[in-house]
């Protein structure tokens, strides 16, 4: 695994959900605030998002938006005011007339709209400096990934097409995959661009990711690395925040985490994969850093 597929998959609980919103004439629809990242591709038309607390974003054809905090905020025709921002219908009664009055015409605007449920209690801090809003515009000649997964949703999402119910789940799941990518590859913004855009970094991060059970040291993540240890130390720690070694063992306990959410495993089976030679050990290590011990936190997560 990279960085990147470890941060999504540590927090991303379920299936992603999504309505096609086809509508014409004046509207305003509220979304509330969410417990997990909501988007939007508009499809055809425009539209305006407004963000709770944030400034407006006008979206066009073929547009995309991230809201990774699940972010409460509005979605109009056009500018609103606060008369009409607090009269908007919220977006279930929206959706459901919409799709009983499909609308026609040239005025028309089609949205795909989806959340991604996630667990924000162990969010990796890739997931965690993303803006409130990441508008990732229709321009000719960037993010081509995006680009051509959002022109297979379009394709896929009338649901007849043999394969359908399969194809939608797994062309949204990697949707958000390149709509961070994309968010990184501008740069504007963030510390984690920048880690992963450093060689030594980069690097180390990715030996630790792959196989994180390994008995790293300072010394042979360095050698991974291709530089000397004190060189290592001090470019991975003003990159990332934290230490290489501290890094791993946070890295292990998120990992420890989602192994006891998502499968049944012994404790001894999650220990050897994360790195810790006994249950024990790694029972310690947890209720030292989340304040539960494994068992409940397991238990906690089924209920």
């Amino acid at each position: 695994m990279d960085v990147v597929s470890d941060a999504i998959s540590a927090v991303r609980i379920g299936r992603p959900s999504s309505d096609r919103v086809r509508v014409g004439g004046r509207w305003c629809t509220r979304l509330a605030p969410y417990d997990g990242a909501g988007f939007h591709v508009v499809l055809e038309g425009s539209c305006w998002l407004l963000p709770d607390g944030g400034s407006p974003v006008v979206l066009g054809p073929g547009d995309a938006v991230l809201l990774p905090h699940g972010s409460g905020h509005v979605m109009a025709d056009g500018p609103a005011d606060a008369a009409a921002v607090e009269r908007a219908v919220p977006f279930e009664r929206l959706a459901a007339g919409a799709a009983a009055r499909p609308q026609d015409g040239s005025g028309a605007v089609e949205v795909l709209c989806g959340k991604y449920r996630l667990d924000r209690s162990r969010v990796h801090p890739l997931m965690a400096e993303l803006p409130e809003v990441v508008h990732l515009p229709n321009r000719a000649g960037t993010h081509p990934e995006l680009r051509a997964a959002i022109g297979l949703l379009g394709r896929e999402l009338d649901g007849r097409r043999p394969g359908a119910c399969i194809a939608v789940p797994s062309l949204l799941d990697l949707l958000l995959v390149y709509m961070i990518r994309s968010w990184m590859d501008e740069g504007r913004t963030g510390a984690w661009p920048a880690v992963l855009g450093d060689p030594v970094a980069a690097a180390a991060l990715r030996a630790l990711h792959s196989d994180p059970a390994a008995p790293w040291t300072n010394q042979r993540l360095a050698a991974e690395a291709g530089v000397s240890r004190p060189t290592l130390a001090r470019r991975f720690t003003a990159l990332v925040g934290r230490p290489p070694m501290a890094y791993l063992t946070w890295w292990r306990l998120n990992l420890a985490a989602t192994l006891l959410r998502d499968t049944g495993d012994p404790l001894s089976a999650v220990a050897r994969r994360v790195g810790y030679g006994t249950s024990y050990a790694l029972s310690h290590a947890f209720s030292r850093e989340f304040g539960i011990t494994p068992g409940r936190y397991r238990a906690q997560a089924a209920a």
